[in-house]
């Protein structure tokens, strides 16, 4: 089992870390899906460093809760918590990117320690958690499965079939965290296909529903405590609202931070904004 972080300011530097570790990847390579890593991390640092059970030297423990990176361009935020979390050594983000490294841009399962599937196809995250759900109960296996996955997945109709198919199976081991940043490849994401009032949307399916800023870590963790410790035999979502680039002024505000690239000097001054404000 993973040693849980129980304080907000142990969480607060594990975040810290994860914004780090993710800007250190994106300098390997001059680019990168950052800023959602940015939004993002303090959702992985409650996740990684509180809720899920897991042994970072066993990364296919039976016992283990499932993370399932539906929306595999946010590997470089995966990647991230998996360091932070001792799954995978510090010194490998120096190979992101990179010819025969465990951390292909997108996540692949086949390579990368405690990826449990291969991302990017967006829409199949919940399809699969909701086949692994059903797999882990029929085993008598207490485990949650948590799918993450993007605003941008629920233009999918795949996630719609899935999340009527968890609530008609009373999934109660499935958390859905959705990450809501507003930010798609093709511009923001309510303008490409409007997605609200989502809250009502998945009440009406049968989940369990909860709407939190995703940035603050008091409200994160309340939120996956309650969808943990919830006695009613249906699926969970924690739909989060995130700033893309949150912690550097100058990616918060950029126009399309969907896929940044930034010039050499901006990583370093990246990285002295993060710490100058660290907790």
């Amino acid at each position: 089992m993973n040693s849980s972080a129980s304080t907000l300011t142990e969480l607060e530097a594990c975040a810290h870390r994860i914004r780090r570790y993710a800007l250190r990847m994106g300098e390997v390579q001059g680019q990168g899906y950052v800023g959602q890593a940015l939004g993002y991390a303090d959702v992985l640092a409650v996740a990684y460093g509180h809720a899920l059970k897991f042994r970072p030297e066993d990364p296919d423990w039976d016992g283990r809760d499932r993370f399932l990176l539906s929306h595999g361009h946010y590997a470089i935020a995966h990647y991230a918590a998996l360091i932070e979390a001792g799954v995978i050594p510090e010194d490998e983000l120096e190979t992101y990117g990179s010819d025969d490294s465990r951390l292909p841009m997108s996540g692949m399962a086949t390579y990368t320690p405690g990826m449990e599937m291969s991302g990017g196809s967006l829409g199949q995250g919940l399809p699969i958690a909701v086949g692994m759900a059903l797999g882990l109960r029929h085993r008598g296996n207490p485990a949650f499965v948590y799918n993450s996955m993007s605003d941008g997945e629920l233009d999918e109709g795949s996630t719609w079939e899935a999340a009527m198919s968890a609530s008609h199976h009373g999934l109660g081991n499935l958390i859905c965290l959705v990450d809501i940043n507003n930010q798609q490849a093709d511009g923001p994401s309510t303008k490409v296909m409007g997605f609200e009032p989502l809250t009502d949307k998945f009440a009406s399916f049968g989940w369990h529903v909860q709407r939190v800023d995703g940035n603050h870590l008091p409200a994160v963790v309340r939120a996956f405590d309650t969808a943990r410790q919830l006695p009613e035999a249906r699926p969970r979502v924690i739909l989060c609202d995130t700033l893309m680039g949150k912690g550097v002024p100058f990616l918060e505000t950029r126009d399309k931070n969907h896929f940044i690239r930034v010039d050499p000097p901006e990583w370093q001054q990246a990285l002295d904004i993060l710490d100058a404000n660290r907790p």
